[in-house]
């Protein structure tokens, strides 16, 4: 079914290619949304590096899917590490639509990671991975946030891994996916006063490309994948969290909640909207975090997040706490 919450809304998603950012850019275009999907893999110019190298995923695909889905999508190349095309491409936007209503950064580091402690890891690989998956993202907002200030009002959101910020097991892994909340944080403090809000948000286990082709298993028998990891069964599709940042943009109290760190089924706890295939992910109540990274610390410490009181009493709570 069709939702039109999001009808003359504008949005870009940074690194809607494949995965997380293409599942974000098909439910924001179910919204109504008119959705830029950017990102440096296209019909003409495939993917030819790093982790997704030969894999057939496009921005142009991404577009199209918008489109099925009741959106409209537009495909834009643009490399995130570039600011003139950064730049470019928020031109084309206000050229084009005048107005800037959601970004969401999906761009991720495109690398695997060595599980392996820090003094052991390969510093050029893990330099890159910081820049390709934390680096661009700032570029991004930088160069699309004045869009948004000029309108007060509009959504950033940083897509990171895990709701929590605990120690993500190994060091570059642990700096990016931590970096992108903090980012959000960090921008919400900015932005506040300007009427724009800046999340974090966290999808779950996906069953994206990539994760199927590891497992040997398609969308229509995913549930075989359980055989080599249990935790499979919790799965959701990429569109999971694509349905969490469309309900978060269409909510009236969106500001309240910029800074705070949300997963997809938490948010889907509170919105009440469920995955395409209408069933109910819900990874946290699947997997003890706590419990995990209790006893995963060695130290002992955690770094965690709380709501201030200032916040509170103005109604809100529904920020990690």
């Amino acid at each position: 079914m069709k939702r039109t919450g999001l009808e003359g809304r504008v949005a870009i998603v940074a690194g809607a290619t494949r995965g997380a950012g293409r599942g974000i850019a098909c439910m924001l275009g179910e919204a109504g949304a008119t959705v830029y999907c950017s990102g440096r893999s296209t019909r003409q110019r495939p993917s030819t590096t790093g982790l997704y190298a030969g894999r057939p995923a496009t921005i142009d695909e991404t577009a199209e899917m918008v489109a099925r889905c009741g959106g409209h999508g537009i495909p834009v190349p643009t490399d995130h590490l570039v600011p003139e095309q950064v730049e470019a491409l928020v031109e084309r936007v206000r050229h084009e639509q005048g107005r800037l209503d959601v970004l969401v950064n999906d761009i991720s580091e495109g690398e695997t990671h060595e599980w392996t402690p820090f003094w052991k890891l390969d510093l050029e690989k893990g330099f890159w991975m910081l820049r390709n998956g934390f680096n661009s993202h700032i570029v991004t907002c930088r160069y699309a946030a004045p869009l948004m200030i000029e309108r007060r009002g509009g959504l950033i959101v940083e897509v990171g891994d895990g709701d929590t910020l605990d120690y993500r097991a190994t060091l570059f892994y642990d700096l990016v996916k931590i970096s992108v909340s903090r980012l959000a944080f960090a921008m919400a403090e900015d932005l506040y006063r300007h009427g724009v809000a800046a999340v974090a948000v966290t999808p779950g286990y996906m069953r994206t490309e990539y994760a199927l082709d590891h497992f040997g298993v398609t969308e229509a028998t995913w549930r075989e994948g359980a055989r080599k990891d249990p935790n499979f069964l919790a799965s959701e599709t990429p569109f999971f969290v694509g349905r969490a940042i469309a309900a978060l943009a269409q909510d009236p109290g969106l500001l309240e909640k910029s800074g705070g760190l949300y997963s997809s089924w938490g948010l889907a706890r509170e919105y009440g909207f469920t995955d395409i295939d209408g069933s109910h992910p819900d990874l946290g109540r699947h997997f003890n975090f706590e419990e995990h990274f209790q006893a995963s610390s060695k130290t002992g410490f955690r770094w965690t997040i709380t709501r201030g009181a200032a916040a509170q009493q103005r109604g809100g709570d529904e920020a990690k706490t």
